[in-house]
């Protein structure tokens, strides 16, 4: 495979560019997000990803305004509430985020998970496409999609654009709990065969999973530590991991994972016959939640 590095990135479906790795803030405090954030940036990370139920949008934001990046250089991410779906709902989202971050634009917009139904879905993806056209958010997604929400959503990205021309819009992302416990094949599968990016959320397990056997000959091997081994792990199936971290020392750690590449072999034998999730499922959701 290509050589990555901490620079390294990958074109979305609407054209702009994702940096691999990305710097997750779910459940970081809000007094503390700017300051983790600042350490992230001078760690080498270019993507941050929140969301409005992450309530800490707004240090994020701050972080990035006094950073000594450039702003085209920093890559954020938020996501519309996943229990308030709607066009009415989700336009209002994207204006807030703007409100509480100071941004003039958002790299990466996500409907956080596929709950509401159908009516509720399409409504607040047509708004985050004009939101997208109207250049308040360069790039649009979901997380939290199963093969059936995205299915659907094909559908009435089709209904949408009979109405004219981008109006329909394009899937850049989906963003999904995965590790080598939770591969999800089937949704990593259909997404990779429209060029849509995958991203990795929990690629770490929460830390649940660091004593697994199955990791020990390589931490060995390679003098790094088992979060390395799962975040390479990550990037060389081709996705796009977002660790979470507080400690200035493992945000470091986190990043320090482009210096060692796992073989074919290794690889096989991190592939786990599981479905073992650490987190929500929302992909299980059925179209009428």
């Amino acid at each position: 495979m290509a050589n990555l590095t901490l620079n390294s990135k990958v074109q979305l479906n609407s054209g702009y560019d994702i940096p691999r790795l990305g710097f997750g803030v779910w459940q970081t405090p809000t007094d503390i997000c700017e300051e983790v954030v600042k350490h992230a940036f001078k760690s080498g990370y270019k993507h941050v990803d929140s969301a409005a139920a992450y309530r800490n949008e707004a240090p994020c934001g701050k972080a990035i305004l006094s950073s000594a990046l450039n702003r085209e250089d920093i890559f954020f991410t938020s996501k519309v509430p996943a229990r308030a779906l709607s066009y009415e709902n989700t336009l209002a989202q994207v204006e807030k985020t703007l409100k509480e971050t100071g941004l003039t634009y958002i790299d990466l917009m996500l409907l956080h998970a596929p709950y509401g139904g159908r009516d509720a879905r399409k409504g607040a993806w047509k708004a985050l496409v004009e939101a997208h056209n109207e250049g308040k958010i360069c790039s649009i997604g979901v997380s939290n999609y199963g093969v059936h929400h995205l299915d659907e959503m094909e559908e009435y990205i089709q209904e949408l654009e009979k109405e004219g021309k981008g109006k329909g819009g394009v899937i850049s992302v989906n963003q999904l709990e995965i590790h080598p416990w939770l591969p999800r094949t089937d949704i990593v599968e259909w997404c990779q065969k429209r060029g849509i990016v995958v991203e990795a959320y929990s690629p770490l397990v929460r830390g649940e999973r660091m004593e697994e056997k199955v990791l020990q000959p390589l931490t060995k091997k390679y003098g790094k530590t088992a979060a390395q081994v799962l975040l390479r792990w990550s990037l060389q199936k081709g996705l796009v991991p977002l660790p979470k971290s507080v400690t200035p020392s493992r945000i470091e750690e986190n990043a320090n994972i482009f210096d060692f590449e796992l073989t074919p072999e290794e690889m096989k034998t991190l592939e786990m016959d599981e479905y073992s999730p650490v987190c929500w499922d929302p992909t299980i959701a059925k179209l009428e939640q």
